[in-house]
């Protein structure tokens, strides 16, 4: 059951860019499949970006045959209306693999960039570096696809953990 390969989507949620990347984890090994990000049209009507964020990763999550779900939680920041509009499109982020049939985990900022890099007050340079070291396949990847497949990245650890838990 542990060495079963498993694809892993990692999403890093926001409402201008949404950063994805799909990872497969078979045993202690881990392999890119894929990365990218979705920008919603910064002119359409709150309704319509977050519904664009929901059908597009949704697809994304069919076409490339994921068996589960990691989301980055909300970082809260000092404007409560952001803080409430990310918290709108993160939603929309967490349904589209739950409308696939997929389990959808949640890991804090912190946890992501300790799983990463060892620190977890990382900051984006670090991570993107570490992500190109565990998923040389990748290549260069921008910000929000890094930080989307240090998501699964850090699933895959973790779940590899509860496996070894329960087996023993």
């Amino acid at each position: 059951m542990a060495n079963e390969p498993t694809r892993i989507i990692g999403l890093d949620p926001g409402l201008r860019r949404t950063g994805w990347g799909v990872v497969v984890s078979e045993g202690s090994r881990l392999r890119w499949v894929a990365h990218g990000v979705v920008t919603p049209s910064e002119t359409a009507p709150f309704s319509e970006r977050l519904l664009h964020l929901l059908e597009t990763l949704s697809v994304i999550c069919a076409d490339h045959g994921c068996d589960e779900a990691a989301v980055e939680e909300v970082f809260v920041n000092m404007n409560p209306a952001s803080t409430l509009k990310l918290g709108h499109a993160r939603a929309a982020v967490m349904l589209a693999p739950a409308k696939c049939g997929l389990p959808v985990a949640e890991y804090s900022p912190n946890l992501i960039k300790k799983a990463v890099v060892g620190a977890g007050h990382a900051d984006k340079s670090q991570i993107a570096f570490m992500v190109k070291r565990l998923l040389p396949g990748a290549g260069e990847v921008k910000a929000d696809a890094a930080d989307a497949l240090a998501v699964a990245i850090t699933h895959a650890q973790l779940r590899k953990r509860a496996l070894l838990a329960g087996a023993a």
